[in-house]
């Protein structure tokens, strides 16, 4: 069968040679939840949030969620069309063209990119810790501080990591039920215990119970609001990879959108429980236990855990946000894999990318290159920065808006024609998509001017901007140079011959056949 008979026989839209009928809603839930990964992703964010808006955590959770909630309606009303496991490149490519698809698509795989380098510097750390605390031996947690020993540690981690996903995704799927069932039940025993010291006035802070912690209304400046929202927004990213597994799923056209629906309202409960609890406990202080403290910043579980949970306990929070990091490392690698293989399929990136191992049916080169290309940012990162995780984290933020809000976009212009034919269209197809794509713009554009700060990340710099600008937005003006270049050496998906606008679905097997006999 030759690519243009393919091509032709689908409208646009090609089998890339994936497993087929493998992820069910729960399971796809599940992997959308372990690349979320809440574990890691709270211990991570709630220092930079509560810095920005202090009490007021709950309510940026919740402001977080919106835009992610009203965006995965895009998401599914897309997926319910076209189901393919480009997704956000795909969808904006039909929706706009290929030039806005294209740079949809590579901010879709740098923003993977930067969580990839965040997740296994988190897993270092709670590598180093947990070894620490169960051989008694404080020096050992030292060690996630030393850049050689940091590099070399998140490398080995990055390679396993790549291992296991070009294993096959039922490999995948097994290995995050258990991953993501333990530090599920053992960040709802930390929430339940710390309740119980506060309702026994042994807390620390013993803050009282107050509605007002969910009000985004009142009591914050706009710029507080919007580098919170940007911690917040960071803290939902992943519950796409539902999306980007359509070809995968037993139902490709519902099951994809039912997942991620399921995944980020499990997320939203997980992360008010944990938030409401820790402020209870240790209240937004910069002393202390406090949330406010500079040196639990970018660790709160570590600084919590034994605290709350006794030392042996303790050691169970260590090995969840360990074993949740180290399944969304795995996990992530999903969507940044299927994203270059369905670049590579409709020739937008080297068409090498578009293999997929025959054996394992994953594309095991792409799985490649990803690790390969987080290894080389994390290391550079890493050298230039002395507080990777909270400059990834911002800049996260903003590729993260970048193409959750062009696919939002997306949804409204590739639907134009049936917007207003039913009342369930004007719901889903227009209305959540345009305003949680409003949402992402603004926030984007505020953020990268919040960006070129340095006090507003780690502090560092490079020619008195600040690095999280040259990670975010800089990025993306890469990915416009790269995108001139593949436009002269592969001018075929530029040009509408292997991607074209609103082509409809794939078609089955018997079309394609049909279509290379003839």
């Amino acid at each position: 069968m030759t690519d243009d008979a393919e091509r032709a026989a689908t409208g646009g839209l090609i089998s890339k040679g994936l497993a087929t009928g493998k992820v069910g809603t729960l399971s796809g839930a599940i992997i959308g939840i372990s690349c979320v990964a809440p574990g890691y992703t709270l211990t991570a964010s709630i220092g930079l949030i509560v810095a920005a808006v202090g009490l007021k955590m709950p309510a940026i959770f919740i402001a977080g969620f919106i835009p992610m909630f009203l965006t995965a309606y895009a998401y599914r009303e897309l997926n319910s069309e076209s189901p393919d496991c480009g997704a956000s490149f795909t969808w904006s490519t039909k929706a706009f063209g290929p030039y806005v698809g294209w740079m949809c698509g590579w901010g879709m795989v740098m923003a993977t990119i930067i969580v990839l380098s965040n997740l296994a510097a988190i897993a270092v750390q709670f590598f180093y810790l947990f070894l620490a605390r169960v051989f008694d031996t404080p020096s050992i947690a030292d060690l996630a501080g030393n850049k050689a020993v940091n590099i070399v540690t998140t490398l080995a981690f990055l390679a396993i990591a790549t291992w296991i996903s070009g294993r096959g995704i039922t490999t995948s799927e097994r290995i995050q039920f258990v991953l993501v069932g333990f530090q599920m039940v053992v960040l709802l025993a930390f929430v339940i215990t710390a309740f119980v010291h506060v309702a026994n006035g042994s807390a620390p802070a013993n803050l009282s119970f107050s509605l007002s912690w969910f009000n985004p209304f009142s009591g914050l400046a706009i710029g507080a609001f919007v580098v919170g929202l940007t911690g917040s927004i960071f803290a939902f990213w992943g519950w796409d990879t539902c999306l980007t597994l359509g070809e995968e799923a037993k139902d490709p056209k519902k099951t994809p959108g039912r997942a991620g629906l399921l995944c980020v309202v499990s997320i939203l409960i997980t992360y008010l429980l944990v938030a409401v609890a820790v402020m209870m406990y240790a209240g937004v202080g910069e002393d202390g236990l406090g949330l406010g403290n500079p040196d639990n910043s970018e660790n709160v579980f570590g600084a919590l855990a034994e605290p709350v949970l006794g030392h042996w306990a303790g050691l169970l929070l260590f090995l969840a946000v360990l074993a949740s990091s180290a399944a969304s490392l795995q996990t992530t690698f999903l969507p940044a894999a299927r994203t270059m293989l369905a670049m590579g399929a409709y020739r937008a990136f080297p068409k090498k990318l578009a293999e997929v191992n025959p054996r394992f049916l994953v594309p095991t080169y792409a799985t490649v290159v990803a690790g390969v290309v987080t290894g080389v940012f994390y290391t550079v990162v890493t050298l230039l920065s002395e507080r990777t995780l909270l400059d990834t984290i911002a800049a996260l933020g903003i590729m993260i808006c970048w193409y959750y809000g062009i696919t939002a976009f997306a949804c409204v212009w590739y639907f134009r024609r049936e917007l207003f034919t039913s009342a369930r269209n004007v719901v889903f197809k227009f209305l959540f998509p345009l305003l949680g794509g409003l949402m992402l713009a603004a926030v984007f554009v505020i953020s990268i001017g919040e960006s070129m700060n340095p006090d507003n990340g780690s502090g560092a710099s490079i020619g008195g901007i600040g690095l999280v600008f040259f990670m975010g937005f800089g990025v993306l003006l890469l990915g416009a140079v790269l995108m001139i270049v593949m436009r002269i050496r592969q001018p075929d998906f530029f040009l509408g011959r292997t991607l074209t606008r609103d082509t409809p679905a794939l078609a089955g097997e018997e079309d394609v056949a049909a279509v290379t006999r003839g």
